[in-house]
Formats: C-alpha cells, sequence, structure tokens
C-alpha cells in the first residue's frame, strides 16, 4: 500500500494537458479491453498496449519536471527555515522517474 502525503492545494500550468493526456489514455485503455472481449490480433493489441503505456509514461515525466521546476524554489526556501519536509517530497517523488 503506497504512503499518503499530505494534499497540497497546488496546481501547475501542466496539469489541464497531463488530465487531457491522462483522458484519452482512458478511453483508449477501455478499447483495448473491447478488441480483446471482441478477439482482435494480439500484434493489434499490443501496438495499442504501447501506444497507452507512452502516454502514462509522458504524464507522469511531465507531471514530475514540472514539479520539480515549480516547487524547487519554495522546496529551498523551507530547508532554509529548517523545514524537512520538502525535502522529502522530493526523495519521495524522484523514486517514480
Amino acid at each position: 500500500m503506497s504512503k499518503k502525503t499530505p494534499h497540497h492545494d497546488h496546481t501547475h500550468q501542466s496539469h489541464d494537458a497531463i488530465v487531457k493526456r491522462l483522458k484519452r489514455a482512458e478511453g483508449h485503455l477501455r478499447s483495448i479491453v473491447t478488441m480483446i472481449e471482441d478477439g482482435r490480433a494480439c500484434v493489434d493489441i499490443a501496438q495499442q498496449l504501447h501506444a497507452v503505456e507512452k502516454a502514462v509514461y509522458q504524464a507522469k515525466r511531465t507531471l514530475i519536471q514540472d514539479h520539480i521546476d515549480h516547487c524547487l524554489e519554495d522546496a529551498v526556501g523551507a530547508l532554509a527555515n529548517g523545514e524537512g519536509a520538502s525535502l522529502e517530497e522530493f526523495k519521495q517523488i524522484t523514486k517514480y522517474l
């Protein structure tokens, strides 16, 4: 089970694009299930799975990069004030790279 981190009410400029990408991948994934149920060729299914995998990977990468780019300044300030939570958050998110 994953460890919950405190909820932060913040969004980044990339979040809308990430949500669009993930919703597209979600729909695509549903269509892959239908392809499997309909007995479509494995090579076609594998190709579509690869496309979904790439979309999810890119969404994750964009999210993490955006987080690092926009939250690093806050983290450095927090560390200067003796707050270690921001450093821990960066350690946690980088394991997903």
